[in-house]
């Protein structure tokens, strides 16, 4: 669908009138997109860097109401994430699956057995459903033998959900632009446009895959601002105050073999009891999150966030405490991510005690959508877009049955049943085309990971690869989950990839040099 030569044609496209441009290509965006196009509305969708190149490829990879809410007392969030977990659980089955979480109980926790089992049946009422099982030290330490004994009490096992966050992002924006959307990355919008009542009516649009890139005004009759952590920064060009707290998560990534994992793993740091998370990931195992106030500084010393020397050493401390005989070490990791949340300011005196809900402001013309959780992408997309039809007079009516389409029915006796489903969460009504893509020995697993060659290949070709770190670290994880960024498979992904993008070899050695660079510096075990 984004295939060479797409973004050229969309640039060239872009000056009509449009009823609704949406500023930022996460998943935020990407569900208002979805909803408008299912409202009638003739709507673009532009990002100033990748798709999900924000956060909305750098979450924990959890589909889930967040236990540590009910604590805060923050029922509603909860109650509407838990319930469109249930949603998204149905409707995108293979890329949101059902995962267990064992959530051990320790005496330094200081959390009664009852009281524990209090908070879980409560987060199972709030779906509603009952999946939810004590379970005793002895048949916890049974299935992880390597966990800490001492000190253990018991424990319960509840059911969430795990995601690829990025392919989600590219389903949604993949079902909008069949439907008749029009999307485009590596397109800034530099400067908001005003009527003459001071209204925002349009973008000047900046093309930044290139330094000399080119600029087009483009109006619209509603511009929404979904742009999540830098929200704040589009709607200071109104003259806006400030309304978000800025916190940065990180995580860590490990082979499956070093830290193994069949369910996850839900603990509180010895250091603060601040929750946190291991869950077994496309064949490796992530263990997060911080949850820390970001440095505005940062940002204009580095185009991306990365885990601080004190985050990466805050969770290897929680590794050492849960697992005390595996001997964990920095050096054993993968590699490390960072994102940057947008949360509402609340004035709490600790990020994690801030709300996680999500606002919608009108001001000046603008609409702003921001907040919430990865889960609530549906309810604020709904929200969003009936403000925006009401704001252009036109009826309040989506006429969208199904996010993501139901997958279709594909035999492929050559591929492993586990694969194909897999493919299929990840690339729905494309399957059986990007099967037919394959070259020679593409249809092969990609070592230890669930991902096969010919979705290198099938991303190159037909989504809207600009540069190699989206290919790499986006549409196919693999730069996340081979060692050094997957540095020694270089020349065979040159192989399957450089005809598709159509790169030259001085392109190409351009590309992986940066690729490296990023590679290194933002997400490596020792990133900075």
């Amino acid at each position: 669908m984004w295939r060479k030569g797409w973004r050229e044609q969309t640039w060239s496209n872009l000056d009509q009138p449009w009823d609704l441009i949406i500023i930022g290509g996460g998943i935020t965006g990407a569900g208002v997109l979805r909803h408008a196009v299912a409202a009638g509305l003739k709507a673009l969708l532009v990002e100033a860097n990748d798709f999900a190149s924000g956060t909305s490829s750098r979450s924990s990879k959890l589909i889930h109401g967040g236990l540590r809410y009910i604590l805060n007392k923050q029922y509603k969030v909860t109650q509407e994430s838990v319930r469109e977990r249930e949603w998204i659980l149905r409707e995108a089955p293979n890329l949101v699956t059902k995962l267990g979480f064992i959530f051990p109980n320790f005496e330094r926790y200081h959390i009664k057995t009852k009281q524990l089992g209090t908070i879980i049946a409560i987060y199972d009422l709030l779906a509603p459903k009952w999946d939810h099982h004590p379970y005793s030290k002895e048949k916890i330490l049974k299935e992880y033998p390597v966990l800490k004994a001492d000190g253990m009490l018991d424990g319960y096992l509840y059911y969430d959900a795990a995601m690829d966050d990025s392919r989600i992002v590219l389903r949604v924006l993949w079902e909008a632009v069949r439907a008749g959307g029009t999307v485009l990355n590596y397109a800034k919008a530099e400067k908001l446009l005003k009527d003459s009542k001071g209204q925002v009516c349009g973008v000047a649009l900046k093309d930044t895959s290139s330094q000399d890139g080119k600029t087009v005004e483009i109006k619209a009759g509603v511009v929404v601002n979904a742009s999540g952590p830098w929200a704040d920064i589009v709607r200071g060009q109104i003259s806006q105050p400030a309304r978000l707290r800025r916190l940065r998560g990180s995580h860590l990534i490990f082979p499956r073999e070093r830290l193994p994992m069949k369910d996850a793993l839900t603990l509180l740091h010895p250091k603060d009891n601040r929750a946190m998370f291991v869950i077994p990931w496309e064949g490796a195992t992530i263990l997060g999150t911080t949850d820390i106030d970001h440095d505005a500084a940062l940002d204009s010393r580095y185009s991306e966030p990365f885990a601080s020397g004190d985050e990466i050493s805050y969770m290897m401390e929680a590794a050492s405490f849960l697992f005390p005989t595996l001997g964990l070490k920095e050096s054993d990791m993968i590699s490390s991510f960072s994102g940057v949340r947008p949360i509402i300011k609340g004035g709490a005196d600790t990020p994690g005690k801030e709300s996680r809900g999500h606002a919608l402001w009108q001001e000046d013309g603008l609409i702003t959508i921001t907040g919430g959780k990865y889960t609530t992408f549906r309810i604020m997309a709904k929200q969003t877009v009936m403000v925006v039809l009401a704001k252009l007079g036109k009826l309040p009516v989506i006429k969208l049955k199904r996010v993501f389409p139901r997958q279709p029915d594909i035999k492929a006796p050559n591929i492993n049943p586990a694969t194909l489903a897999y493919i299929k969460g990840r690339h729905g009504g494309e399957t059986a085309e990007l099967i037919k893509t394959a070259g020679a020995g593409e249809l092969e697993r990609i070592g230890s990971l669930p991902n096969i060659w010919a979705e290198l290949r099938w991303a190159a070709r037909e989504e809207g690869v600009v540069h190699l770190a989206d290919l790499l670290m986006r549409r196919v994880r693999i730069g996340m989950l081979l060692p050094n960024g997957a540095k020694e498979h270089l020349e065979r992904i040159r192989t399957i990839t450089q005809g598709e993008l159509g790169w030259s070899d001085e392109r190409w050695q351009q590309e992986s040099t940066a690729y490296l660079n990023t590679w290194q510096t933002y997400y490596s075990p020792k990133p900075g």
